[in-house]
């Protein structure tokens, strides 16, 4: 370990001034690099070549990996046809016909996305977001939404999903708002075809967590979703709270 981790300084200062899309190619192609070199020395062969390698080609060491942007400031994004108002970060893109209301993703973490979804004005009749019980019972109403959302029809996709938190707050229009957060793992078997219990061994696809804040305006329930992967949210908790925080519902007027 000693022979590799001289190295280790010199990716830790090369690596973040590559930008965010070709990170993990140029990290891939450095971990190459000295794999050959550490080949050519016989008496460090057998070694490197085993650590080396397996840096370069597990799919454990690089799964699920993203890298968060630094934070970039917020831009304010208003509805007044459908009444409702949130905060993004402004370098984040809009994708048009992602079958939200409004939908915006970060554009180097694909994973990383907003969206806000209403009740139908004609079918809904909520007078406060306390009509869907209390928090925690909230919380149970979004989780499952997300769970069948996600139903997998492939073989071998196992679904861990947990409740972390459930809130309410009355923010600065005086109004109440649920804040629900949700972490959901999905795990897919390596080999779903295979015969014997011990060839299909289950991996981690992705790590998410999801959080919704829910509010009641126009008659109609409001829902803005963030969506990112656990290890970008370490990272983004801060900007990412202020998002939340910032959304709003508006009473339309005809």
């Amino acid at each position: 370990m000693r022979a590799i981790g001289k190295w280790l300084p010199y990716l830790t200062r090369s690596y973040p001034r590559v930008d965010p899309p070709f990170q993990l190619a140029f990290l891939r192609h450095s971990l190459l690099l000295l794999l050959v070199s550490a080949l050519a020395k016989p008496k460090r062969r057998n070694a490197m070549a085993l650590i080396l390698s397996s840096c370069i080609f597990s799919e454990v060491g690089l799964h699920d990996f993203a890298f968060a942007q630094p934070s970039v400031g917020l831009r304010e994004y208003i509805d007044t046809f459908d009444g409702y108002s949130f905060k993004y970060p402004q370098n984040w893109i809009q994708v048009r016909g992602a079958g939200a209301d409004i939908f915006f993703r970060d554009p180097y973490v694909l994973d990383e996305n907003l969206s806000v979804e209403m009740s139908s004005p004609s079918s809904s009749r909520y007078k406060t977001v306390e009509d869907l019980g209390p928090p925690q019972e909230a919380g149970k109403k979004v989780l499952k939404q997300y769970l069948t959302e996600f139903m997998s029809t492939r073989l071998g996709v196992r679904r861990e999903s947990n409740i972390l938190s459930t809130s309410s707050r009355v923010a600065d229009d005086g109004k109440l708002y649920y804040q629900v957060e949700v972490n959901i793992k999905s795990y897919a078997n390596t080999n779903e075809l295979a015969v014997m219990p011990q060839d299909r061994v289950p991996r981690l696809e992705w790590n998410r967590r999801y959080l919704s804040v829910l509010g009641v305006e126009n008659n109609r329930l409001y829902e803005l979703r963030l969506q990112t992967p656990e290890n970008v949210f370490v990272e983004e908790e801060n900007d990412l709270r202020q998002v939340m925080d910032s959304f709003r519902v508006n009473k339309v007027t005809s």
